[in-house]
């Protein structure tokens, strides 16, 4: 076990480490065992570009709205911040488990996005639309803080200053605002006994244009189980996605 603050060491006494790899993020996430309880930690720098905090904020919101983890601890030293987050059981929508039946689990990642959607946004203090977004790319962008190399294959060898042009350019002039989860990829879905039994990484989660959710489900969903299975989700959403909407929040995401 790494060092640790003294009150969190505490709290994870006599639990077994393993480290999770699936997924990219700038946390180390690791799942905390005992024989009849278990329990996640998540460990970031202080200095990486988006921060812990934000989703220990939205967790603590979405307590009684959504199926998501509690908050049992967070804290920040000199060097890193701490979220010790409860289990959702399951596995995440992207496991090899759920080969056997595409069309039903296309079925579930729509019922997940909808019940996502459903939120309401009245008094949603996660402000996470675009004018924020792009803003806040702008600032990646000038900083060197875009990781040039991680580019969807269709935009590989620009430069993020070129991606940009076409961000500004691109802009669409009205958002469809819902709450999202702001990542809504595969392995942040988490199924159990043909249900949705949660949602996990709600660091981006906010008020914004449902197009955000629907475009990084399409794209985890063409990367894990191919373009065949996209018109099964979209037909469970029930909505005739724009896809020229969907193209510009992928595009979006490489800033992310």
């Amino acid at each position: 076990m790494m060092h640790l603050p003294m009150t969190l060491t505490k709290l994870v006494n006599g639990y077994t480490w393993e480290q999770i790899t699936i997924g990219l993020s700038e946390s180390k996430t690791f799942l905390l065992k005992t024989n009849n309880h278990n329990q996640y930690l998540k460990i970031q720098s202080i200095k990486t570009i988006e921060n812990l905090q934000d989703e220990k904020n939205r967790l603590e919101w979405l307590q009684g709205k959504l199926p998501v983890p509690k908050v049992l601890h967070y804290e920040k030293d000199e060097e890193n911040e701490y979220l010790l987050l409860s289990e959702i059981k399951g596995k995440d929508a992207s496991n090899q488990f759920y080969e056997n039946n595409l069309p039903q689990l296309m079925k579930l990642l729509a019922i997940g996005v909808k019940m996502m959607h459903g939120i309401s946004i009245k008094d949603c203090p996660f402000n996470e639309k675009l004018e924020k977004k792009v803003e806040e790319a702008r600032r990646r962008v000038k900083n060197g803080l875009v990781d040039e190399e991680d580019f969807d294959e269709k935009r590989s060898g620009k430069t993020a200053k070129q991606l940009f042009q076409d961000l500004i350019i691109k802009k669409p002039v009205n958002e469809e605002l819902v709450f999202t989860h702001g990542d809504y990829c595969l392995p942040n879905i988490i199924m159990d006994n043909d249900k949705v039994s949660g949602f996990i990484d709600m660091g981006r989660a906010g008020v914004a244009d449902r197009h955000q959710d629907l475009a990084l489900a399409i794209r985890s969903i063409r990367y894990n189980f191919g373009e065949e299975m996209v018109p099964f989700f979209l037909n469970e959403y029930g909505y005739e996605a724009d896809e020229t909407k969907i193209e510009y929040y992928q595009l979006l995401d490489e800033f992310y």
